[in-house]
């Protein structure tokens, strides 16, 4: 068994975390600030299908927890799933926001830094909506 190399993408929010995790756990607020999923999340069931430039995508969410964990997975229409560990994390009168990002096998590392760039910026975004 082998484990896929992997990046803790984290920022600050000067915001009480269940502020944070209330808003960026509903999917309808993804778009908002989670930019691979800008054409929106239909709701499909228990889970959720966005259309992009991955063709139709399912999204499963954990369910609402008190521990701000909104992980959740990707599937592709090939069927490759991936796995997103998003947590919101208090810190002090503010939180941390995390996503751990792993590398998929096949992935170059061009492609793994512009992903790990595609989640700073997405991360940026949720901040700059949650310090307004």
């Amino acid at each position: 068994m082998t484990t896929m190399p992997a990046k803790i993408i984290h920022l600050s929010i000067e915001r009480d975390w269940r502020d944070v995790y209330e808003f960026a756990g509903k999917p309808e607020n993804m778009p908002l600030w989670a930019s691979g999923l800008a054409t929106g999340l239909e709701p499909h069931g228990a889970d959720w299908i966005a259309h992009g430039a991955l063709g139709r995508v399912k999204v499963s969410f954990v369910p609402a927890n008190e521990f701000g964990v909104i992980d959740h997975t990707v599937t592709i229409e090939s069927g490759l799933r991936v796995y997103n560990a998003l947590r919101i994390v208090p810190n002090g009168d503010g939180c941390e926001v995390m996503f751990t990002l792993l590398r998929l096998p096949g992935m170059t590392d061009a492609q793994f830094s512009a992903d790990a760039a595609h989640v700073e910026k997405d991360l940026a975004m949720l901040k700059a909506l949650m310090e307004r």
